[in-house]
């Protein structure tokens, strides 16, 4: 496997470029396991970086809900790397044919206070807290390619980056209010389409963070001071169709806003 890994990366830097659909492609290209999936996946991102500049802003997870889960037939969290360069304020307004097919899904962002390793195994909620410094609502920007969702392998979304196409952060706050009761509610062009709650994702948000760190540790690696992660949307991803504004207020928190140019 280790030598189809520059490969593969490649071949996803140019399926991207030219908007090529999403097919799954694990089996084909002989990715057996997990390790094999992010394997790819830093090689991939390592050659977005070289080619873009900036280095890595932080992470995403990804499929932290039931609902997500059952949306995209996968029953464990995905994580992926968030780059500098996708990183956008509140208000930007994003060209939807920057993607080949974009969604909008609607998180609880962390930033990290200091570099955080667990002792051994997934760390508890206190643990994890202790090393937050501020949390704040965001929208991550997901490219799927025009994937069929009946046909997803979590290996193949591994490697491809968990489709991370970027983030639009909102004001981060600190104390912040029990994160199991935050109320998110996403509006379209003025009128609300979804509601959610914090504890959707893995029970508290801080779950899935504790997953990352744990994740991250096995592979050597850990979270460092200024990260920003993503830990999961409270609600099933959205695809605009047209030009749009969204709306995502969290109790508490405050808001961000994105707009959608088709």
């Amino acid at each position: 496997m280790a030598a189809d890994v520059i490969q593969i990366a490649q071949t996803l830097i140019d399926e991207h470029r030219r908007g090529v659909k999403y097919r799954p492609f694990a089996a084909a290209c002989g990715i057996t396991d997990v390790a094999d999936a992010y394997a790819v996946q830093r090689e991939y991102v390592r050659l977005l970086s070289d080619a873009h500049g900036g280095g890595a802003a932080g992470y995403k997870i990804g499929l932290t809900t039931k609902r997500m889960q059952a949306m995209c037939q996968i029953d464990s969290p995905v994580a992926g790397i968030v780059l500098k360069d996708r990183v956008y304020a509140s208000g930007v307004t994003v060209p939807a044919s920057n993607y080949g097919h974009v969604g909008l899904e609607f998180e609880i962002a962390v930033r990290i206070g200091r570099d955080f390793r667990p002792n051994g195994g997934t760390p508890g909620l206190a643990e994890v807290a202790d090393a937050v410094d501020a949390v704040a609502p965001a929208i991550e920007i997901i490219d799927d390619r025009g994937a069929d969702y009946r046909a997803l392998d979590a290996l193949s979304l591994i490697a491809d980056n968990a489709w991370n196409g970027g983030i639009v952060l909102g004001p981060f706050g600190r104390p912040w209010p029990d994160l199991t009761a935050v109320e998110a509610v996403v509006s379209l062009d003025g009128t609300i389409v979804d509601r959610g709650f914090g504890r959707e994702v893995l029970g508290h948000p801080f779950h899935s963070l504790a997953w990352l760190a744990a994740h991250l540790a096995e592979t050597g690696s850990m979270l460092r001071a200024g990260d920003v992660v993503m830990t999961g949307s409270l609600v099933t991803t959205k695809f605009p169709d047209k030009s749009s504004v969204y709306r995502y207020a969290l109790t508490g928190l405050g808001a961000v806003e994105l707009a959608i140019r088709a």
